[in-house]
């Protein structure tokens, strides 16, 4: 197999198996840039010697071995020689006699390693944004070139964050373990939090030209995917994937040929992915076998139900849906939940009664800027035949939002609400 066959394939490979490569040398080396380093120098070997061996029998054993080696050269000859770098130089020297077999098990698929890397890069010490770019970078293995171009920001920018993030994980002693106890729903929560931002930046991309990334979805999904195989008794973990598999279910529907957005009252339902619902609602099952307390993931997974068992957008349980919002409102307090509850309930009992709900949201500071808000309204507004109002609400909309693609689906409502105004006047 010549050289450019073969490239391909070490990618995938390395796709596949750069996190627990990266997490087991953190595991050994206790330092995320060198284990980094390590891995990358392992992955150079891979390229210098597969294309004419092959690709080995287990191509993930093989990178472990070959960047271990590389860490027991680093602390062999490493300039420093203070006492932690004996300590894990004699570390390393006693894996390397460690039998065969000793060495594959701890090179098993998957494997607590990357739990544990995992919950270093979204400790919640860092901020949002850094966790995101750090779990896409050491667990999803995007270069930072992919991620800025993800999020829509200067590669530079994503640099910066994961030498800081890394940095503040250095500084702050973070270990290289899963928490217990009392610590281990916090950091769950954070890891959680991190994984939905990444899957939404994807579905309903904030900024840029296009109204959906795909990639970044099936990375969401991806991550969480070994998150229910490494802690199988969490409800909110299959809550999670319950709610993107559903989400997800419905990418083709949600834009037009052109890359225009639909919305989700508009959208084709013979277009969703039927295959997503079933494992989104299989997962819902399972989450709803492990807790007698619903957490935030496993509510919204709960809504979003609701809309994939109805077969038109007129069957929709919206009384129900807006039961859920309020228990959720409950557990999970904010804003951005209100919202979205008065958008169900002037489904399923009118948009006047729903307008009253959205009046003590436009004091809130965190909507200030959010242009959801005027957009929600201007659509109550535009039901109630208040179009010259709606008309200002979308307008206000198009000014907020940083996303091409939605910018110009508001400007159009607005039009269409400012000509219904004027044929009202005639």
């Amino acid at each position: 197999m010549s050289g450019a066959d073969i490239h391909p394939k070490i990618e995938a490979v390395w796709k596949s198996e750069a996190a627990r490569v990266t997490a087991g040398l953190m595991r050994i080396v206790r330092n995320l840039d060198l284990a980094e380093d390590l891995a990358q120098e392992a992955l150079l070997a891979a390229l210098e010697k597969w294309p004419d061996s092959g690709i080995p029998p287990n191509p993930g054993a093989w990178l472990m071995t070959t960047a271990k080696r590389r860490a027991i050269d680093y602390f062999r000859f490493a300039e420093r020689s203070d006492q932690k770098h004996q300590e894990l130089g004699r570390e390393l020297l006693d894996l390397e006699r460690t039998p065969p077999d000793l060495v594959t098990a701890m090179d098993d698929p998957i494997g607590d390693d990357v739990l544990k890397l995992i919950f270093v890069a979204c400790h919640p010490v860092l901020s949002a944004e850094a966790r995101a770019a750090l779990t896409l970078r050491v667990v999803g293995g995007l270069t930072t070139d992919e991620i800025a171009r993800a999020f829509l920001v200067p590669e530079s920018t994503i640099a910066q964050r994961i030498v800081r993030a890394k940095k503040t994980l250095t500084q702050k002693s973070i270990p290289f373990v899963v928490p217990r106890g009392l610590d281990l729903a916090a950091r769950l929560s954070s890891v959680l939090e991190v994984v939905y931002l990444i899957f939404n930046e994807g579905y309903a991309a904030t900024s840029g030209e296009e109204w959906m990334r795909a990639s970044l979805c099936d990375e969401a999904l991806r991550l969480g995917g070994i998150l229910t195989e490494l802690d199988s008794r969490e409800a909110e973990v299959h809550g999670l994937v319950a709610l993107m598999e559903i989400q997800a279910s419905r990418s083709k529907a949600r834009v037009s040929s052109t890359g225009e957005p639909i919305l989700l009252l508009e959208q084709e339902r013979d277009l969703w992915d039927r295959t997503r619902i079933d494992r989104g609602l299989a997962a819902l099952e399972r989450a709803r076998n492990l807790t007698g307390v619903r957490g935030p993931y496993l509510l919204q997974a709960e809504i979003a139900a609701c809309h994939a068992r109805a077969l038109t957008a007129a069957e929709t349980d919206w009384v129900r849906i807006v039961e859920l919002y309020t228990e959720l409102a409950q557990v999970a307090p904010s804003p951005v939940i209100e919202l979205n509850r008065a958008v169900a309930v002037s489904r399923a009992y009118g948009p006047d009664q729903a307008l009253g709900l959205l009046e003590p949201l436009r004091t809130e500071p965190v909507l200030r800027n959010y242009h959801l808000l005027p957009s929600v309204r201007g659509d109550l507004l535009a039901r109630l035949s208040r179009h010259g109002e709606a008309a200002a609400e979308f307008q206000r909309a198009a000014t907020l939002t940083r996303n091409e693609r939605e910018r110009t689906l508001l400007m159009e409502r607005a039009r269409v609400s400012g000509e219904a105004a004027a044929r009202k006047d005639l």
